[in-house]
């Protein structure tokens, strides 16, 4: 039985754990290679530190039969000897660290064009079982393997396997146990390396002779339901108002689910208020009593409410993911982004960002052109990720009748789009495109319950894990900068700001090695202090005020007041901090007072112009990290924050001055 153990480094080593056996599972994309992976953790992975590779990979430490198993995801990739970004991330892998055997994921439906990976595996040497997936689609196309015959031409175990179902599922993790228990030394990296240097193309007349005999193959597939799907979906008239019609429907769900399930996480953390932290911090002073009850706990309080939106969103985005119509849009999008400088897949990768835009940045390393690729980086933090979501979600629903609250969000995703494709109209020129657009279009698959329930738990705690740093930093910074007044407690201010500045920009790891780094850090927290107290302005009022106050001439234009400027502030480290950071400066604990006080505040004009801000500004630090290591360009990195912001300012500027000459205001 496979249980995963918990891992708070994952830094790996060169060489594997002492009694760990290391695993890589690799694959062609849409093979169900991250469905599997999850499957056998349990969505037990995390993101490990691998030395010498690019990118983040997942990994989890399995039990199997008393063996403990490192597994570790790879990208998905067409082949091993390739030149994309992630075929170099899967060779570079290879060659840095030893494996004890390779997971090779094809999908059995497409068998005759995915059998060159395994041969490829198979000709550099390395222990491998194959996977064949998705045997379920192949039985119903008619498409016939003789997995034992095909064991014997690859010389390595074949097993037919339907993650979606779990049949097979127990008969391939046998098989990779066995396959473990065999006293093998893995190859060196660096012998590996060479092989992969030198080793020939495999032959078609080899591929040809492996499915001689072993695979049978129907003289033609009858009409299937992704054929009369496609008809309606993929039609020339119908097919663009049916997707947005989708999205729209998709927004109108998480809404209408959403909503009544975060009312009864507020009252939840409203009543863990009154019997837990109330009587615990009765007897503290003004000062603890405040940052921690309205500080701490009420930041942290409006954000967890959210935890029920954020669930139903990755769960909608997981069925509409998983069944292939993602790729339907790619194609149906390809002829007008191709006029925009782009094609499908940045229209694939913006709507990937709907969860996440530093997945979606990542990736853009499937695209050989880098010119695409900056300009696809480009467009992806323009769209609407999840952490923008719940800012969106709150103020809608504080300044907006509930029956319109869909509407108004999904008008803030077509500004989201329209925005990507004027970048591309005004950029295609700086990023000039000329590689072809090719697409595989997977048979629709409706998901399980447990494939949605286990994608939807990983992206939630990916998320929490993501965000939980920055946001605890940041409610706790708001509040002392709400609660430090100019002049006073310079010494409690130095203490505080300093790892809070640095937990903030670099992520809390920084501060755990704050001793080994002092020198550079502590000159970060005393320019912080520096700045905040040098401030122009009245030295009586707190540190909050004054930077509103300070930044107030740039956005007064676009009709945002100063206590929502500290916030979009904080909201450049990360959107998820925005909301908790409103519940500190207005000094509430319960989300819905701090609904019923924006709503006194300002305006519903104002507030769609705080959101397009936020919708078109820098979505986070990690963003603007990824896009540093993805582009590996400094400069390209300032252009794109500074072009989001510019965007930002002008757009809800626009929108508030318009409104305000229509009467609108």
């Amino acid at each position: 039985m496979a249980h995963c153990h918990s891992s708070n480094s994952g830094i790996a080593s060169l060489t594997s754990k002492p009694g760990v056996k290391r695993v890589a599972v690799m694959g062609m994309p849409n093979v169900g290679k991250s469905t599997l992976f999850n499957r056998i953790t349990k969505a037990g992975a995390f993101v490990g530190n691998w030395p010498g590779v690019t990118v983040d990979l997942l990994e989890a430490e399995v039990e199997l039969d008393g063996q403990k198993v490192e597994f570790v995801d790879l990208p998905g990739i067409y082949d091993l000897e390739g030149y994309s970004e992630d075929e170099r991330v899967v060779q570079s892998f290879f060659e840095t660290y030893p494996v004890d055997l390779v997971l090779v994921i094809l999908n059995a439906a497409q068998i005759d064009r995915q059998i060159r990976l395994p041969l490829q595996v198979k000709a550099l040497g390395m222990p491998a079982v194959v996977i064949l997936n998705m045997a379920d689609e192949a039985k119903h196309f008619g498409i016939k393997i003789d997995e034992h015959k095909l064991a014997e031409k690859l010389e390595m175990p074949v097993v037919l396997v339907s993650a979606k179902y779990g049949s097979g599922y127990a008969i391939a993790l046998h098989k990779i146990t066995q396959e473990l228990a065999q006293e093998r030394v893995p190859i060196a990296p660096i012998e590996l390396k060479r092989q992969i240097e030198a080793h020939p193309s495999i032959p078609e007349s080899q591929i040809q002779e492996v499915l001689a005999d072993t695979v049978e193959m129907p003289s033609r597939l009858f009409k299937t339901l992704t054929e009369r799907l496609d008809a309606v979906l993929l039609h020339p008239l119908l097919g663009l108002p049916l997707f947005f019609l989708s999205i729209y429907l998709m927004f109108e769900f998480v809404w209408l689910v959403g909503l009544p399930l975060q009312d009864v996480a507020d009252a939840i953390t409203g009543w863990l208020q009154e019997v837990a932290i109330a009587p615990v911090t009765v007897n503290l002073s003004e000062f603890w009593r405040g940052f921690l009850v309205d500080g701490l706990y009420g930041g942290l309080a409006t954000v967890a409410s959210f935890i029920p939106l954020v669930i139903t969103f990755f769960f909608m985005m997981a069925i509409v993911e998983d069944s292939g119509y993602f790729s339907r849009a790619a194609y149906m999008m390809d002829s007008l982004m191709y006029r925009f400088g782009m094609d499908g897949r940045s229209f694939v990768l913006l709507i990937m960002g709907f969860g996440c835009n530093i997945p979606a940045i990542m990736g853009t390393r499937v695209m050989r052109s880098r010119a695409l690729r900056l300009l696809t980086i480009l467009i992806v933090p323009f769209a609407l990720c999840s952490a923008r979501l719940t800012v969106f979600v709150f103020i809608i629903d504080a300044l907006f009748d509930r029956t319109w609250g869909p509407l108004v969000l999904f008008s803030l995703y077509l500004f989201s789009f329209l925005v990507a494709l004027l970048t591309g109209l005004i950029m295609k020129g700086h990023f000039q495109n000329r590689e072809p657009f090719v697409i595989e279009l997977p048979p629709y698959r409706f998901p399980t319950l447990q494939q949605i329930l286990l994608r939807g738990w990983g992206e939630l705690k990916h998320f929490l894990q993501r965000a939980t740093g920055f946001i605890t930093a940041g409610v706790a910074g708001v509040w002392l900068l709400s609660n430090l007044p100019q002049g006073t407690a310079n010494p409690i201010g130095m203490l505080v700001t300093i790892p809070l500045l640095v937990g903030m920009v670099t992520g809390w790891d920084a501060v755990k090695g704050f001793l080994q780094r002092a020198g550079g850090l502590i000159a970060i927290g005393v320019l912080g202090v520096w700045l905040l107290t040098h401030l122009p302005g009245n030295e009586n009022v707190s540190y909050a005020t004054r930077i509103g106050e300070f930044f107030a001439p740039i956005l007064n234009p676009a009709g945002i007041p100063k206590e929502l400027t500290v916030a979009l502030i904080f909201g450049f480290i990360a959107k998820e901090i925005l909301v908790g950071s409103l519940a500190t400066i207005y000094n509430l604990t319960d989300p819905n007072a701090v609904q019923a006080t924006l709503a006194q505040t300002i305006s519903p004009i104002q507030a769609y112009s705080f959101m397009l801000f936020c919708l078109l500004y820098t979505p986070c630090l990690a963003t603007v990290a990824t896009i540093r290591s993805e582009s590996k360009s400094i400069r390209f990195t300032l252009l794109s924050v500074t072009y989001g912001l510019i965007w930002a300012w002008v757009v809800s500027t626009l929108f508030y001055q318009g409104a305000r000459l229509l009467g609108l205001s």
